[in-house]
């Protein structure tokens, strides 16, 4: 069974990210898979060797897709395949007698609604594509939804990670500091920093990109306002390489807590079971503020991580401080809850081949 994919990257860590995640695993269960995107650039650092079973092809929307439609049609996100593509998708469905299964992966939410909103169906009422149908899919954290990404060998590869090596690897101590992951877009680092300042000793590893870009922003804020503001040597800076999507899940093994933003890197924090606090992609309309309050009433999380999440996420003045042990207890009590559900893959194998899916 072919499955087309289709991705429109925003983020190239987020879009990319999910995306290449879902590929990689229907092709380890024996699917073969297209992955359609408009920039896959990110790949060169999230999976230099790429996988077999997925072929990667660049396409845009003012050029026709060059292929024969699959038996599943995934667009991810709300994308839209080209209207060529569609209209392939429709002769295939009239010479076929029987429409292949075209499925909009939605982006991922705790929010009520979602429940009710998963599996609908979608009448493609124009187009090229009329008279054929849709169905949503929603990724989400009760049964009642898709679930989320897991690979079938993650927990090997997460029993078998040794920490003591990889902190080796990289050149940092096993003991005597704690270790915090930062990947981020833009909020409120120096506070974060000061406050690392005047704690335990710390080793704050920071990702590339945005996330290194707002702390050494941060950095040049301290200096020149609060000078001498680390003079006790209590916080230390570890830039990190762009990273491998396997390489990152490491890290996130390695640390006491992760600091994530957007979508990919939450459901990576939620199976490595370590405390984390989340940066969610900010909307306009303050959609995200809902969306950030249900995934906290979701996992349960304890009055001071709902207090950091509102100031790290620009809801309230100032930063609140760490508190670790509860945040550990949450994070350790939703990642065995969701393990209790089906993954995202395994039910969008079960949603694809469900006779509803092609229906005409």
């Amino acid at each position: 069974m072919r499955w087309d994919i289709f991705c429109n990257v925003i983020d190239n860590h987020g879009d990319m990210g999910v995306c290449w995640r879902l590929a990689a695993e229907l092709a380890a269960r024996g699917r073969q898979v297209r992955l359609w995107v408009d920039d896959p650039s990110a790949l060169a650092f999230m999976a230099p060797q790429g996988c077999p079973g997925v072929e990667v092809v660049r396409w845009t929307t003012d050029a026709p897709p060059p292929a024969e439609p699959g038996e599943v049609v995934v667009e991810a996100f709300g994308c839209d395949p080209h209207e060529a593509f569609v209209a392939a998708l429709a002769e295939r469905t009239r010479r076929e007698g029987r429409q292949p299964a075209w499925i909009n992966l939605e982006y991922l939410s705790a929010e009520d609604w979602v429940e009710r909103c998963h599996g609908l169906p979608s009448p493609v009422m124009s187009g090229p594509g009329r008279g054929l149908t849709k169905r949503f899919f929603y990724p989400g954290f009760t049964p009642r939804t898709g679930g989320l990404i897991r690979e079938q060998s993650l927990a090997a590869r997460q029993a078998a990670f040794d920490r003591g090596a990889w902190l080796q690897a990289q050149g940092l101590p096993a003991e005597g500091e704690r270790r915090i992951s930062l990947f981020c877009y833009e909020p409120p680092v120096a506070a974060l920093l000061l406050q690392l300042a005047q704690g335990e000793p710390t080793r704050l590893l920071v990702t590339a990109g945005r996330a290194r870009a707002a702390t050494e922003a941060a950095l040049r804020e301290l200096d020149a306002a609060r000078p001498g503001w680390n003079d006790a040597g209590l916080l230390r800076l570890h830039f990190l390489p762009l990273m491998t999507q396997p390489a990152y899940d490491e890290l996130l093994w390695a640390c006491d807590l992760n600091f994530v933003r957007g979508e990919d890197s939450l459901v990576r924090a939620l199976w490595a079971g370590q405390p984390f606090v989340w940066h969610i992609y900010p909307q306009h309309d303050q959609a995200h503020e809902d969306k950030l309050h249900a995934f906290l009433g979701a996992i349960g999380a304890p009055a001071s991580l709902r207090a950091f999440h509102a100031s790290w996420n620009g809801l309230r003045e100032g930063l609140a401080p760490l508190d670790l042990a509860p945040w550990a207890a949450c994070a350790r009590q939703a990642r065995e809850r969701l393990l209790q559900q089906q993954d995202l893959v395994t039910q969008l194998l079960q949603f694809a081949a469900a006779p509803q899916a092609q229906a005409l």
